[in-house]
């Protein structure tokens, strides 16, 4: 059985990546709505906004936050 073969620190590790990767996927969704939702931004500064974290995510996540 494949459940069998796991380890208390393989569960741990795969629960913590799992939790990373939710958290990300949240932050991005919560940054494309902050975007679409500002009202100073016109719709080309929204685009490129969305491409920047779409093209580089990591990279445009962490400048849109900064």
């Amino acid at each position: 059985m494949l459940i069998a073969e796991w380890q208390v620190g393989e569960v741990v590790w795969a629960m913590f990546w799992f939790t990373v990767f939710f958290l990300w996927i949240w932050l991005v969704i919560a940054i494309f709505v902050d975007v679409f939702r500002s009202d100073d931004l016109g719709g080309g500064a929204k685009a490129l906004w969305c491409l920047f974290v779409i093209v580089t995510p990591y990279l445009g996540v962490f400048v849109y936050l900064i």
